[in-house]
């Protein structure tokens, strides 16, 4: 609902570089063929903007969205879906390059980079046999921010209210994977994050 950014809309449809967040995801999904869209808070406005770009797009309704979490969205989008599901927050600005890798992964993973926003969620993390794991998510310490971005069998996240995190906790240790991003919940949040697309994802 953004009240924190205070702009009066859904933060997936706020603009940077006048393009809407969820235009951005769909442009760097082009390519997949099964996306949904989880509506709740100005749902027609989301679809009507979703559907100028992109006729196929499956829209889930959370009608409890303002008593649930994100966890709920995603174990709805989850239902009858493939064997991994890919979980993007519609506040989330992704580098170009680190989608790519993204969605050549065929395996779980947790996303998270470098703290910067002003209210984060952080990982924490440990390693093992030379690859990165995250071993908790924690509000108070860790080695990373969670930026939200996961990879998971469809089949894990089927049932939840809380937030995203909540439903992977108990599949713990994931591989974590460091991907770069801008995470916009207040107003410092998206100044930075215009200024990262200016300035070429730099």
């Amino acid at each position: 609902m953004g009240n924190r950014l205070g702009l009066g809309t859904t933060k997936a449809l706020v603009e940077v570089e006048g393009k809407p967040l969820i235009i951005r995801h769909l442009e760097q999904l082009e390519n997949e063929d099964d996306i949904r869209v989880v509506v709740g808070y100005q749902a027609e406005k989301v679809i009507e903007v979703v559907k100028q770009y992109r006729k196929d797009v499956l829209f889930v309704f959370n009608h409890n969205y303002r008593e649930t979490g994100t966890g709920a969205s995603v174990a709805l989008a989850a239902r009858y879906a493939n064997e991994y599901i890919l979980s993007l927050d519609g506040d989330l600005l992704v580098h170009p390059e680190d989608m790519k890798m993204i969605l050549a992964c065929q395996e779980e993973f947790v996303g998270g980079n470098p703290v910067e926003t002003d209210d984060p969620w952080m990982l924490q993390t440990y390693e093992r046999d030379g690859q990165e794991y995250v071993s908790a998510f924690s509000k108070c310490m860790g080695n990373y921010e969670w930026n939200g971005l996961t990879q998971m069998k469809s089949s894990k996240m089927l049932k939840g209210n809380g937030h995203v995190f909540q439903l992977i906790e108990p599949f713990l240790p994931v591989r974590f994977m460091n991907i770069r991003t801008k995470e916009i919940d207040t107003v410092n949040d998206y100044e930075r994050a215009i200024e990262w697309v200016r300035n070429g994802y730099k």
